[in-house]
């Protein structure tokens, strides 16, 4: 009985440490940040992974917290952060693995949004390296905004390509179960 209280004061010592960690896979994750002057909060991070290797972690902010993607696409603001973790990422697979993700984020029905999934993919043209990061700022009604390591690549604008962009992390068939999990902090 004395073991159990044991491991459950160390386990709610614990608790608040855990929460306010900040680093996930050797990553700086940001508690906040503010775009278009609006304040963010973090909502969750993970990583993805592949063969047993860390490629990226990702990260969500959003105005308010949400569990659902349903309450992420209601919100005005969300962002996207990707931070690569892996010299194994190059702009061609990143290519590959964005355009997979929007058929499966769209169930293979990309014909509405498919001139705005190759402008997007272009953004990835340039080297991809250790430690680069992406940003996607979604506003509802509006589209996406990318930026790379804080420079601006490009906007698309849509409603349906905002929401099929959040559905590769978020979605139904993810890029990573476990990864969405944590960004929807469930």
């Amino acid at each position: 009985m004395k073991v159990l209280a044991s491991i459950g004061l160390s386990l709610s010592l614990m608790m608040p440490m855990l929460a306010q960690a900040s680093m996930i896979a050797d990553v700086d994750v940001a508690e906040q940040m503010t775009v278009v002057e609006q304040p963010l909060i973090l909502n969750g991070a993970g990583v993805r992974s592949k063969f047993f290797m860390d490629l990226y972690v990702g990260s969500l902010y959003l105005p308010t917290k949400a569990h659902t993607l349903e309450d992420v696409l209601a919100q005005p603001i969300a962002v996207i952060q990707l931070t690569i973790t892996s010299g194994m990422i190059t702009s061609n697979k990143m290519r590959d693995a964005i355009t997979d993700g929007f058929e499966a984020a769209t169930d293979n029905d990309t014909h509405s949004i498919t001139k705005d999934i190759e402008h997007f993919t272009q953004l990835f043209a340039d080297e991809i390296v250790e430690g680069d990061q992406f940003t996607f700022v979604t506003q509802k009604g509006k589209g996406v905004s990318s930026i790379k390591n804080g420079i601006a690549q490009g906007d698309i604008a849509g409603e349906a390509f905002r929401q099929a962009l959040l559905k590769i992390w978020l979605g139904e068939e993810p890029a990573q179960q476990s990864l969405r999990q944590a960004m929807l902090a469930q």
